[in-house]
């Protein structure tokens, strides 16, 4: 995709994602990937963030003999999540309005 990624929208991906159910890395990873094409090395200081900010905890599970790293949503970032899911729209709505009329009020 050619559209930037930036901190915020990382943020809602990441936490929407993890509002349906806990994920490890690499998964989240493949997800984002479909969006972006940023490399997985980008999204490691952006879950490390979530948690400093306690929108995150995370636990190990072993999987397959090694230690997989889950990030689970907290409640704070619930409220996050619905903060930002609430303004996307509000953002993708304005958008879609101006590409589908040019943005000119036709009264």
């Amino acid at each position: 995709m050619i559209f930037p990624m930036n901190a915020p929208m990382f943020d809602l991906l990441v936490l929407s994602v993890t509002d349906k159910e806990d994920a490890y890395g690499y998964q989240l990873s493949q997800i984002i990937k479909k969006v972006s094409n940023t490399k997985d090395s980008t999204l490691y200081p952006v879950l490390k963030r979530l948690q400093e900010q306690g929108f995150l905890t995370v636990y190990d599970q072993s999987y397959q003999g090694r230690n997989r790293r889950y990030y689970q949503i907290t409640e704070a970032g619930r409220q996050r999540y619905q903060m930002l899911s609430e303004n996307w729209n509000l953002y993708r709505d304005a958008i879609d309005l101006i590409v589908r009329t040019g943005g000119i009020n036709h009264e």
